[in-house]
């Protein structure tokens, strides 16, 4: 039988000490690019277009069959209790406050997260960053800022567009197949959703979990073994970590936020 040898447990801690002193060098960098990557905002924009359009479609379907879904069980959830004219306030608080957010982040990891791994990986693989390295081109500021601070403005936007589809799609189950009254549906959601509260802590959920998946995705990308197989293995780990880190940031928000 072996063991680990207490060199071993040495050798692994500082290794994922200096991956955490890494990435955390690497998000002060991305942070400090900020006006120098404004100036060329046609890089950003660009990179806007292609994480955000491509993205809107599965966003704004899934947005609505949530909504489909959150409004057939909402309605027979608060048919027990006589309450169905609320379905409008209790679709769009889920949405606004939990759902649009996290399942947002979600799909973005899932859809552009990896998008932007395999991109910069395959950048590395085939020596293009090691050759704007040669040329005293910045790859930090060339290639990972613009990506990164498009990901932290889609985000928001995306969810906006997820939770409104989920709202239109909770109000076609709610009044336009069950029949809920329509005037009490739109009414309990303009008197019971505040716009601070309830869809400005969306708001900063979203612009908080695009900082953090659109981060994983380049730093997974920026590290990745620069073959096939680090590639796939660097895709498949910005999906998991991304995840686990969106679920974790949206507990410790909502403890700060609603407490």
């Amino acid at each position: 039988m072996s063991w680990y040898k207490p060199s071993d447990v040495g050798c692994a801690t500082r290794s994922k000490l200096a991956d955490l002193g890494l990435g955390a060098r690497l998000f002060f960098r991305l942070l400090l690019s900020l006006p120098s990557t404004f100036r060329r905002f046609g890089l950003v924009r660009d990179q806007i277009h292609f994480l955000g359009n491509y993205s809107l479609v599965i966003i704004a379907v899934s947005g609505l069959f949530v909504g489909f879904v959150f409004g057939l069980q909402g309605y027979y959830t608060l048919q027990r209790f006589g309450s169905s004219d609320a379905l409008g306030l209790l679709v769009t608080l889920t949405l606004v406050r939990e759902l649009g957010p996290v399942v947002t982040a979600l799909l973005f990891a899932g859809r552009a997260g990896t998008s932007l791994t395999a991109e910069i990986g395959l950048m590395k693989a085939g020596e293009q960053i090691s050759v704007m390295e040669m040329m005293a081109v910045d790859p930090v500021q060339r290639i990972l800022a613009p990506r990164f601070w498009a990901g932290v403005i889609v985000m928001p936007l995306l969810a906006a567009v997820f939770s409104a589809m989920g709202v239109i799609g909770g109000w076609a189950v709610g009044v336009v197949m069950i029949g809920v009254d329509a005037g009490s549906f739109w009414s309990q959601i303009q008197g019971g959703v505040d716009v601070w509260k309830d869809v400005g802590n969306g708001v900063i959920k979203s612009v908080v979990f695009g900082f953090a998946v659109t981060f994983i995705a380049l730093l997974q990308g920026f590290e990745a073994q620069p073959t096939p197989e680090g590639v796939a293995s660097a895709t498949t780990r910005t999906v998991v970590v991304a995840s686990l880190t969106v679920l974790g940031l949206d507990f410790i928000l909502t403890a700060m936020m609603f407490t």
